[in-house]
């Protein structure tokens, strides 16, 4: 019979639920239950076999709507598709959850320094998981990672830092095929502006933190380990961790060999007063590195926290660790060593790394400013000698 809101109405429920299939469209049927309900669905044949897709239950869906999507649902079939294999697939879809620790055992801890590695699984666990876990990785859309970034716009950087990861994985998850190419949700997503620290120490400022490191190892207050790492973190511009592990075997008497860093094997310049500095330093037995802590093995795990004491008594309150490595880049700026040449002493990739850690010293701009106000003006007045009296006042 012709399926209306009448007749559909009309069937009696059973001790068993069966089904009356629509006169005018073939394929389109209601499901009666014994409890009553009554349920839409379209049924098809895909190659040899029979199936049936169920379209939503009456009530919530007229009679109309349910026929005009049997229809819908008949034209894909015709076109060589399978709903009911697609539903069935979205179904079983893995979740962004399972993407995010499938992404971090099988890419980045294969691809990635162990550094990254735990860098990433805290922007999953705090950030991703919590957000988009539930959702199935077909289905999260730019709204849904705009929604996210704008959320954290009070911490721009690490707003911008869960983008860049997401991306990422994303990007991994069409290579893996679970996600349609080119659909990655994270594009167009306008990063935040993030403020560029340019903190580096004055001449003054790196007298005052000698005074303090020399003093402090004098007094006992921190190991000759201590003051010999931000020592050679200052002498060397290296980054923290290259210094932290530095082993004994690295070390010639013209570079620090390193067979890995955070840009891959690196060969740094060891000048005379960093050898100075290590040379110094007594080795234990056993142990390969050179920054030692308390215990017998292992190097010296946390400079974050004597570091926190040096710079308050210095009255370097904002100075991190990392700065040293800017004061390096400055300073040799400041006395004239091509990019170039800085890009392969620090270590970095590109030279646009170099140029964005490489800011001149407040002091050494303004002193280039001053001269060339001094030589313009020597210019002017001697202008205003030759042509007449020199202007007192500029309008």
């Amino acid at each position: 019979m012709k399926l209306t809101k009448r007749s559909v109405e009309g069937l009696e429920a059973k001790e068993k639920d069966y089904l009356i299939w629509d006169s005018e469209v073939r394929g389109f049927g209601v499901r009666v239950f014994p409890s009553g309900k009554l349920s839409y669905l379209v049924q098809y044949r895909s190659g040899k076999r029979t199936r049936r897709l169920t379209l939503g239950q009456h009530g919530p869906l007229t009679t109309d709507e349910a026929r005009s999507l049997a229809k819908q649902q008949l034209g894909n079939v015709a076109r060589g598709d399978d709903p009911s294999e697609t539903r069935k697939k979205k179904r079983m879809a893995p979740t962004v959850a399972a993407l995010c620790d499938r992404f971090l055992s099988e890419y980045v801890a294969e691809h990635c320094k162990p550094t990254t590695y735990a860098s990433y699984k805290t922007v999953v666990i705090q950030h991703i998981k919590p957000k988009l876990g539930i959702f199935q990785i077909e289905d999260v859309t730019r709204a849904d990672v705009a929604e996210l970034h704008h959320n954290m716009k009070d911490t721009p950087y690490h707003a911008n830092r869960v983008v860049m990861v997401m991306s990422k994985m994303f990007n991994v998850a069409e290579d893996w095929g679970l996600r349609t190419e080119g659909t990655n949700p994270t594009r167009r997503i306008k990063k935040y502006k993030e403020v560029e620290k340019k903190r580096y120490l004055s001449d003054e400022e790196q007298s005052r933190l000698g005074e303090v490191l020399f003093s402090g190892l004098e007094n006992g207050d921190y190991s000759e380990y201590v003051v010999a790492a931000f020592m050679l973190l200052l002498l060397t511009g290296c980054r923290l961790r290259e210094i932290q592990t530095l082993k004994w075997e690295y070390i010639t008497r013209t570079h620090l060999e390193l067979p890995d860093s955070k840009t891959g094997r690196r060969r740094i310049p060891l000048p005379r007063e960093a050898w100075e500095v290590l040379d110094a330093l007594p080795q234990r037995e056993g142990n390969p590195y050179v920054i030692l802590g308390d215990k017998p093995e292992g190097h010296y795990n946390d400079l974050q926290k004597p570091w926190r004491k040096i710079r308050a008594r210095a009255g370097l309150d904002d100075v991190r660790i990392h700065d040293l490595r800017h004061t390096y880049a400055s300073v040799a700026v400041t006395n004239g060593i091509d990019p170039f040449m800085l890009k392969e002493i620090m270590g970095h990739k590109n030279l646009s790394t170099t140029l964005r850690y490489a800011h001149l010293a407040d002091e050494a701009v303004q002193k280039a400013a001053g001269s060339v106000a001094a030589r313009l003006a020597r210019a002017v007045r001697n202008r205003d000698r030759q042509d007449g009296p020199a202007l007192r006042v500029i309008r």
